[in-house]
């Protein structure tokens, strides 16, 4: 089983396992966006066409296996054994289908923070264009954000729409059980991303007062499952719903309803708030990288154990490189237990430096302001050492 005492070896335990990505010789830390994917990956997209090939049009009843066990990863994720998922290629198809179910019309307001990724942003401005009440409230301060959210949520607010882990910054939002609460009480909508948070920061969704709130997130990031396996989760008062925006997969095992045929009908769990025809092989490939999980040990306790040593690190690595604070900064007065999965760093030059570091084999990403700095469990303190002393030789130079 792997330790946490062998993962911060020079000869990290877990490197070997994804040689087709050449951790061991690669600085990559841009995890936070995308991580490596184990080499057992590959067997997954094999397996995927090998289905394909022998079976043709046949090959659905397997890939709709592969999408069930999927849903299973999902659900022991979020310690939620029996909740429904939909399935997506991304959270925004997602977030349209919630959108669409809904009931802006009667409701014609939205709240959300000024915090959100750029899928939300762009997509809550257009609806904006269009007449709908969108209101954002600041981050800042992070530790009452929830609390102020919810009084913004009002009785002709058909949703709130909020990150567990602020994408910039990698803050946690505390207070999600008291916006749950409020927003349940005035029957508005609760829509949480948890993208940042899985894989990162156990999200026990029960635990965490959510279980009649909605949930988005998918395995891009922390989870290495690569592109194409995103989910929705529904509270059980999703069953009452008619979203708008749904593909013909929404009617796999409906019943037609009798005294209205004339209404469209829709099938009942997840299968309610489904698309269409897509391609399965993103599946294959996350429900092998779920498996190599399990077969490791990499439950979410763990790797949270893993990434806050890492982060830790990487910050006490970047206060002794001593640079200039109007030149690159961090934020010392939020604790490292309430942060996610990177450490983000706070520069006018962010995406200059990202380019530079980039130039030295360092590869980070930048958000506006913001440099960030993702860790992962396959990589060595020993490498996490080198990208910080890489940073202080870009900055200085």
């Amino acid at each position: 089983m792997t330790t946490l005492e062998s993962l911060r070896a020079d000869e990290n335990a877990l490197a070997p396992h994804y040689s087709r990505f050449g951790v061991a010789d690669r600085l990559l830390l841009s995890a936070h966006s995308h991580q490596a994917w184990p080499d057992v990956a590959e067997e997954g997209l094999l397996e995927a066409f090998a289905d394909a090939a022998r079976d043709i049009d046949d090959k659905w009843e397997r890939a709709f296996a592969k999408a069930d066990e999927l849903r299973a990863g999902f659900r022991a994720l979020l310690s939620d054994p029996h909740g429904d998922y939909a399935l997506g290629v991304n959270t925004h198809e997602l977030v349209i289908r919630f959108l669409s179910a809904i009931g802006l019309r009667s409701r014609p307001r939205l709240v959300t923070t000024g915090g959100e990724f750029h899928t939300l942003r762009r997509q809550l401005a257009r609806l904006e264009e269009e007449g709908v009440e969108v209101v954002r409230v600041p981050v800042d301060p992070v530790p009452t954000l929830a609390e102020r959210v919810a009084a913004e949520a009002g009785s002709n607010t058909a949703a709130v729409l909020v990150s567990a882990v602020l994408f910039e910054t990698a803050q946690l939002v505390p207070g999600l059980t008291h916006l749950a609460e409020a927003c349940r009480g005035r029957s508005v909508e609760l829509l949480v991303d948890a993208y940042h948070a899985l894989g990162a920061v156990p999200f026990s969704l029960h635990e965490l007062g959510l279980t009649n709130a909605w949930v988005v997130g998918g395995g891009y990031k922390y989870l290495q499952l690569g592109e194409g396996n995103c989910f929705l989760r529904l509270p059980a008062h999703a069953q009452e719903l008619r979203p708008v925006v749904t593909g013909w997969y929404a009617e796999f095992g409906a019943l037609a309803d009798r005294q209205r045929p004339d209404r469209v009908a829709y099938a009942t769990g997840g299968d309610r708030f489904a698309g269409a025809t897509y391609d399965p092989s993103s599946h294959y490939r996350g429900v092998r990288v779920q498996r190599f999980f399990v077969e490791h040990g990499l439950t979410p306790e763990f790797l949270r154990s893993v990434s806050q040593h890492q982060v830790g690190l990487l910050a006490q690595r970047f206060d002794d490189l001593g640079l200039p604070a109007d030149v690159i900064s961090r934020d010392r007065e939020t604790p490292l237990e309430l942060v996610g999965g990177f450490l983000s760093l706070r520069s006018p030059s962010a995406g200059d430096l990202r380019r530079r570091l980039a130039e030295r084999g360092v590869r980070t990403d930048s958000r506006g302001s913001y440099l960030r700095f993702g860790p992962a469990p396959y990589l060595s303190d020993a490498q996490l050492e080198v990208a910080m002393t890489t940073l202080s030789k870009v900055v200085s130079g």
